[in-house]
């Protein structure tokens, strides 16, 4: 599995801005009212990603510095983590990145209309404020992501650096 690209989160926020705002642009009339609270299940997933890369990041540096259980004396056991929840994590950090960057690219859009027009449209004011909460929480949501996939990260180990048997000889 290969680490999340950030170009390709850029290039897909980006993307997502500039058709969303053409579609605003176009419809903005139309368009129900946008409520601030509509982001806020981002920014809850935002929070438990995070709360579990701690906890994952604690876990897992608990497990490499595990002694060995005669120099541990009464040391509490580490209870060890599971591979496939390593992997889990990851999977799930990599797809709420590219959710959280689909989310920023929204309401950037949805800000770039609604912003100017804050003095001209009555209900354009709560509409920035809900894009502003919108990109904190689409934002942090990418943040968490990013921690977690790299909380899930093996180690590169001293045979890393070695080449193959078969490469060496």
């Amino acid at each position: 599995m290969r680490p999340v690209s950030r170009r390709d989160l850029g290039v897909l926020a980006t993307g997502l801005a500039v058709a969303v705002w053409l579609v605003v642009r176009a419809s903005y009339g139309s368009l129900p009212e946008l409520r601030w609270w509509l982001p806020v299940p981002l920014g809850v997933l935002a929070v438990a990603e995070w709360m579990g890369a701690r906890t994952l990041r604690a876990r897992l540096a608990a497990l490499r510095d595990r002694r060995p259980p005669a120099e541990r004396g009464s040391a509490p056991p580490v209870r060890p983590v599971e591979p496939m929840l390593v992997a889990r994590a990851a999977v799930l950090a990599q797809a709420s990145a590219y959710v959280g960057a689909a989310f920023v690219g929204i309401w950037l859009g949805v800000l770039a209309h609604v912003a100017p027009a804050v003095s001209r449209l009555q209900a354009a004011s709560g509409d920035t404020v809900t894009g502003v909460v919108g990109v904190v929480c689409a934002a942090a949501l990418v943040g968490a992501a990013l921690w977690l996939e790299s909380v899930c990260r093996i180690p590169p180990s001293a045979s890393d650096d070695e080449p193959p048997a078969a490469a060496r000889g």
